[in-house]
């Protein structure tokens, strides 16, 4: 197709050689750690590193990751040095999704994810790799582009005309009169009239049409024009039309009708002091020149896109990335169920164009993953390593975590490799006994069941997006300015309640790991550090309670 031809031909990418720290910059101990070190604060202070409180020989495969943002970690400053220090791996969520990335021609800008990943190397950290493919936080601007109906050639129709000179002397014309000018008759328009010198024709609200007339003035004249409802700017001062005395002038006005337009026309509004005088008005336009692009070309189209963000992300990742979320939140809550029990994937809407629309639901993760495979063994990757995983948040839901069952069922059945569940939980303590309670049933029962299916599929289980929110027995948010010592320790010994019920209920080989939303405090009291008056980041009871449960203890 010539639209996708272009925007393919026109396809960059940035990247460059990133500003690298070396080792010698950090103090080193048994494992890498990072300078400035943000836990020294009291207290807890005889504790070590969290990641170095896990049993690697009792869990091999248990990970601690932290998300953060990609301009925190290159700035190599508090947040960098708490990750790396303290964390396994590191995740950045929707900095690396191709919402962040690529522009609306298709130029792909991967500087800043090149500088993380050659310092990650540098260091011997890991990534987990953001969600290659979404919902949200996608380059809807470029999917638009690629996707717009396709410029085509289109004639120009003619449409009605109108020669004054057959009309009698003394005729009126809609709100206008026949008169002899310059030896014609002639369309009148006096001052402070406005008359419809063409009409009564069918407009197409998409075509833009031309409307040629002569005209001739006795003096300088300045006038409005308006077109099926659409005021039409001319050249002259405030928009108005100029016609200047001394001989017949072609006017060529061009527009579209205004959107509720329901009749064709082209008025002149005369709202000075001498007269206008029209002859010869004919109106014509040129159809739409786009028309949509086929099922088939928009396939292609996807396809296109599909492997050209692939390539992109898996040539600046040079296989050092090996665990990606593959496919984030598919799932729609809101659908009405498409077997008994099920829901249905989230569709395209008016402004989001969604890729299981074009590649088919069935068919997503079998296309999507064939290209990020692919992708990631051509460019160095040893594709044994790659592992990829379907996130989805909400699978505390029963009907949600069954439905997950199902799609991945279906995509395997139809060729996917799925690798593990990335699950998104959202988790909260509350002083409630019954409401937490109910908290408590909810995660054992989501780590049942992921553990059961895990077991079924072989598949790899890591939790995300680990943070837990404090709210007190009416149900209200309690601040992290605003958390007690007593409420702060309540918090972290369900942190670790969460923790070992984790560690106890994955079996060891489908163990993927546990990752932090927020490393430090936000407005919840949420994060292993908070932040004194001086900024410093200060260890919480919640640090403690990582390090115990990690250990065992």
């Amino acid at each position: 197709m010539i639209m996708n031809k272009n925007f393919r031909n026109g396809l960059l990418m940035l990247a460059a050689g990133a500003f690298v720290v070396s080792c010698a910059d950090y103090n080193e101990t048994n494992n890498f750690y990072a300078e400035p070190d943000p836990t020294v604060v009291a207290p807890y202070t005889d504790l070590n590193t969290v990641k170095s409180y896990i049993d690697r020989e009792k869990y091999p495969n248990l990970t601690l990751g932290a998300q953060l943002k990609v301009d925190d970690f290159n700035k190599h400053e508090l947040a960098h040095a708490a990750a790396v220090s303290n964390f396994d791996n590191y995740a950045f969520g929707t900095t690396l999704m191709s919402g962040n990335i690529v522009n609306d021609k298709g130029v792909m800008n991967f500087l800043a994810m090149k500088e993380l990943l050659d310092h990650v190397e540098e260091i011997g950290g890991e990534v987990f790799g953001s969600p290659l493919f979404a919902n949200a936080n996608q380059a809807d601007g470029w999917l638009k582009t690629l996707t717009a109906p396709i410029e085509i050639s289109v004639d120009f129709v003619e449409g009605k005309k109108v020669d004054f000179n057959d009309y009698k002397d003394g005729d009126t014309y809609n709100e206008g009169t026949i008169a002899k000018f310059d030896g014609l008759n002639c369309l009148k328009i006096a001052s402070n009239k406005k008359v419809r010198i063409i009409s009564d024709f069918d407009v197409d609200p998409l075509a833009t049409y031309t409307t040629t007339f002569w005209a001739q003035v006795e003096k300088e004249q300045s006038f409005n024009v308006n077109f099926s409802g659409a005021d039409v700017p001319g050249t002259g001062a405030d928009g108005k039309w100029t016609l200047k005395p001394g001989k017949w002038q072609k006017i060529v006005v061009e527009s579209k009708s205004s959107e509720d337009a329901t009749e064709g026309f082209l008025r002149i509004d005369n709202l000075r002091g001498a007269a206008i005088y029209i002859r010869n008005v004919e109106v014509g336009y040129y159809p739409d020149n786009h028309r949509p692009q086929t099922p088939e070309e928009l396939s292609d189209t996807i396809n296109y896109a599909i492997n050209a963000w692939c390539d992109g992300v898996m040539k600046i990742n040079e296989g050092r990335v090996k665990l990606f979320d593959l496919i984030d939140e598919a799932i729609d809550v809101k659908s009405a169920d498409i077997v008994a029990g099920i829901y249905d994937l989230k569709h395209s809407t008016d402004d989001k164009i969604f890729w299981q629309d074009f590649v088919g639901s069935e068919n997503y993760a079998t296309v999507v993953g064939q290209a990020a495979i692919e992708k990631f063994a051509e460019y160095g990757g040893e594709q044994s390593d790659l592992k990829l995983f379907i996130s989805e948040t909400g699978l505390e839901d029963q009907k949600t975590f069954n439905s997950l069952k199902y799609w991945i069922k279906v995509w395997e059945d139809n060729g996917a490799t799925i690798d593990g569940i990335n699950a998104k939980v959202t988790l909260s303590y509350s002083e409630d006994a019954t409401i937490q309670a109910a908290n408590k049933a909810a995660i054992n029962t989501l780590l049942d069941n992921l553990a059961a299916f895990a077991k079924e599929k072989d598949l790899l289980i890591r939790l995300s997006n680990f943070d837990i929110k404090y709210l007190n027995a009416e149900g209200s948010n309690v601040s992290a300015d605003n958390i007690t010592t007593e409420q702060r320790q309540t918090l972290a010994n369900y942190y670790a309640e969460v923790i070992k019920a984790y560690m106890e209920k994955i079996p060891n080989e489908n163990q993927a790991g546990i990752c932090k939303g927020n490393m430090v405090d936000t407005n919840d009291p949420v994060g292993l550090w908070a932040k004194n008056a001086k900024k410093d980041w200060v260890r919480t009871a919640t640090y403690k309670a990582f390090c115990d449960a990690l250990s065992g203890k």
